[in-house]
């Protein structure tokens, strides 16, 4: 991989210090802070423990899953 070096003040090198996790880089630490990082299923699981869903938006995800399964018995007689 080609590498480049960058000048930044000490100001900003803090800054990202400050944000940037214990086992990351700080091309990781840019990456994700201007969305230039590719997103992955491993990026997903590793993250997923910090998602927190209320009472209200689970109800209505389970709302929209059992719409979709009955669309989908709906149209299940033109299929075959």
């Amino acid at each position: 991989m080609a590498v480049k070096t960058i000048t930044i003040d000490l100001e900003a090198y803090e800054a990202l210090a400050r944000i940037k996790g214990r086992d990351e880089s700080f091309s990781r630490v840019i990456k994700r802070l201007t969305g230039g990082e590719k997103k992955t299923a491993r990026m997903l699981l590793e993250n997923l423990s910090k998602v927190s869903l209320s009472a209200d938006t689970l109800d209505h995800l389970e709302g929209i899953v059992r719409d979709r399964e009955r669309d989908l018995v709906d149209f299940t007689p033109l299929i075959g």
